[in-house]
């Protein structure tokens, strides 16, 4: 990861990015990983539902999709569905695919002075297939996982560890994601949020859960870089 100096006096100015998604096409592995694990528990899921949970804390998702059980039957059949899930995910990692133009923005970022910070709640398990795919570490200054909190989007404590990791303000950090709950959390934290439509969100939902402005993809966002809302970082 790129190094960041002690004695920087300047205020940090910050972009976070989410990685699944938003920097990597892994959304709809992630509800064929979780349909499996349904199906073999013999819990019927619409995978609608699976994919408009996908971004949500694990525990929530499976609050939301498993049917009401006594709190012990309960605690083992989530256990079941997300260790199911990691193997299905596991057997797919090399379908992974970084989306076009991410690792560009990254580097421009980089180069204007801005704080790039990989603020995702993935678990380690599966950030470190991620940051293989995504080939960035050079122009990563910090990265989060869901090991550094209890509970991840749309909560905001990920977004707190990421301000603290990366020593900046929330007014001074823009964050990219492409989940209703990356927003959520985001604006629950004080900090401006940018979506893109790479996850299968719409654009409406993003804008009613609080994104300024929306991209159909980094790409894109890389090509009106001067002209979008994170050129104030910098300008």
């Amino acid at each position: 990861m790129a190094n960041r100096s002690s004695a920087q006096t300047a205020p940090v100015r910050a972009v976070f990015f989410d990685i699944d998604g938003t920097l990597v096409d892994s959304n709809y592995l992630h509800v064929e990983a979780w349909a499996h694990a349904f199906a073999d528990l013999d819990v019927p899921v619409d995978t609608w539902r699976l994919h408009r949970s996908i971004g949500m804390d694990s525990e929530k998702l499976l609050d939301a999709l498993l049917p009401e059980q006594p709190s012990s039957s309960a605690a083992d059949l989530a256990a079941r569905a997300t260790e199911l899930h990691s193997s299905y995910y596991e057997d797919m990692v090399p379908r992974l695919r970084a989306f076009e133009g991410g690792r560009e923005l990254v580097a421009a970022l980089a180069e204007r002075g801005v704080t790039v910070v990989l603020a995702t709640s993935a678990p380690e398990t599966e950030l470190k297939h991620l940051r293989a795919v995504l080939d960035i570490e050079d122009d990563v200054a910090e990265v989060t996982s869901g090991d550094d909190v209890e509970t991840a989007k749309p909560a905001p404590d990920i977004i707190a560890v990421a301000l603290g990791k990366a020593g900046a303000a929330p007014s001074n950090t823009i964050m990219i994601g492409d989940a209703v709950w990356d927003v959520e959390a985001a604006v629950s934290a004080g900090v401006t949020c940018i979506g893109v439509l790479t996850g299968g969100v719409s654009r409406a939902e993003l804008v009613d859960a609080g994104a300024i402005a929306t991209y159909s993809d980094v790409a894109e966002l890389l090509d009106q870089l001067e002209e979008s809302p994170l050129a104030r970082l910098w300008s």
